[in-house]
């Protein structure tokens, strides 16, 4: 038993203690194995023994080597000292140098305070002028000078300011010159093409009659969606044609504002459609009620027409008003003059309706156009209310559709209603006056009835 325990203590002890060398040959027997334990004990120990010979040998080196880095260290430490004594007196000589140029600067320090002012305000000037697309390297220029003046150990040269000087009077300068050029203009249809163009100093810049925008985020001269009025364009048309002499031409004297709302006020039919569904109702009536003016002016006119012959020859009655009228006294000859009378009284009162047709509709248009002007209003209004519930009144925009609503629909009731209103006069007075010719010869016949009679 005893003996099995030590055979396993030195199977144990012979795979913990070989390490690399354990596996290295494969012992037949345990004699063996011993022997092969032995040896690589003793090859351990010869090599610990080397690596600490060569570690004494270098020992001395390493020390040296200590010693060195210790007398680099003194002197970097050394050298730091002096360096920060330097940085210290150069430091104060900056000072005192500072201190001694601004007392020589003096008033100059003033003015190169207004030199640096004076680009900012010129860069923003001629970055939003339409000379930028004739000098478009002068806003880099003095950007550059302005962030240099910002220093204050930066003086300007005299070329600077004179440069300063030279842009300002050029663009003064420019401000009353008409000019031709050929650069890159956006169509309307956003397509980018080279044209000529002709600058009015400051103000505007046209080309093939149409006005540019200059747009100074893309530095690029934009055709206008919507174009002036066409006696201003022809004018514009009218100068890039010309050659010299005077021209007449409409200016923007706010450099392209004016010319800006004008794309974004709506045109006369974006107003209409802010009316919805009732200002086209309105729209719908007023049509109509002009067809029917027209066509009963023309109807009254043919019978005025008619009725106008017709009395120059009473004998004959005609296919008329008043010829139907004629008629009832030639069919009753014997009739005394009562009976007559209430026999053309009725026969006028037949002809009197046709006169009056469709008179009842257009006074009704007349009267209904405003009262539905007045609903697009109220509904405009209510709109507009609940666009303040939902979002505030801080918008403006938010508002503004209901506000165009309520507007829109008024104008076109009154726009409608007005002309409905003289036109039913116009046509009401034109009936009055057939029945009055016709009420007129009635008279005439009675009294000639009454006096053969009498």
């Amino acid at each position: 038993m005893k003996n099995r325990i030590f055979k396993a203590a030195m199977i144990a002890g012979l795979v913990f203690g070989l390490g690399n060398n354990a596996f290295a040959a494969q012992a037949v027997s345990l004699d063996e194995l011993l022997e092969q334990v032995k040896q690589g004990r003793v090859k351990d120990a010869a090599e610990n023994k080397a690596r600490i010979a060569d570690f004494q040998k270098d020992r001395s080196r390493q020390q040296q080597l200590l010693r060195n880095m210790q007398a680099e260290q003194a002197r970097q430490e050394q050298l730091s000292v002096q360096l920060e004594n330097t940085f210290e007196l150069n430091d104060a000589e900056i000072i005192d140098l500072e201190r001694a140029l601004q007392e020589r600067l003096g008033e100059l320090k003033e003015l190169f305070g207004v030199l640096q002012q004076a680009a900012g305000d010129a860069r923003g000037n001629f970055d939003t002028s339409v000379t930028q697309i004739q000098f478009p390297d002068r806003g880099k220029w003095l950007t550059e000078f302005a962030q240099k003046m910002g220093s204050t150990t930066r003086m300007p040269t005299l070329e600077e300011i004179e440069r300063i000087w030279f842009e300002l009077q050029r663009e003064m300068t420019e401000s009353a010159r008409v000019i031709r050029l050929n650069t890159s203009v956006v169509n309307a249809q956003g397509e980018e093409e080279e044209r000529e163009v002709v600058r009015v100093g400051l103000f505007n810049v046209v080309s093939d009659g149409n006005y540019l925008e200059y747009v100074p985020e893309t530095g690029r001269l934009v055709e206008l969606q919507r174009q002036p009025q066409s006696r201003y364009t022809s004018r514009a048309g009218d100068l890039q044609d010309a050659t010299e002499g005077v021209h007449g031409f409409g200016i923007d004297p706010t450099r392209g504002q004016l010319l800006a709302l004008l794309v974004q006020s709506p045109s006369l039919m974006e107003r209409i459609a802010q009316g919805k569904e009732v200002g086209y109702v309105i729209i719908t009536l007023g049509i109509i009620g002009l067809a029917i003016a027209i066509w009963r002016l023309l109807a009254l006119s043919a019978t005025a027409a008619k009725v106008n012959r017709q009395a120059k020859n009473l004998d004959n009655p005609g296919n008329n008003p008043l010829g139907h009228v004629l008629q009832i006294a030639v069919d009753n000859p014997e009739s005394d003059v009562e009976a007559l009378e209430l026999k053309l009284g009725e026969a006028i009162l037949k002809e009197t309706p046709k006169f009056n047709s469709m008179l009842p509709f257009l006074k009704i248009i007349s009267v209904v156009a405003p009262l539905l002007g007045l609903l697009g209003t109220v509904t405009g209004m209510i709109i507009t209310f609940q666009a303040i519930t939902l979002y505030g009144a801080g918008d403006p925009k938010l508002m503004a559709g209901g506000i165009s609503t309520a507007l829109v629909t008024t104008v076109l009731g009154l726009v409608v209603a007005i002309p409905t209103v003289f036109l039913h006069t116009l046509v009401q007075s034109r009936a009055k006056r057939l029945t009055q010719i016709l009420q007129e010869e009635a008279a005439g016949m009675l009294s000639e009835r009454a006096e053969r009679m009498a």
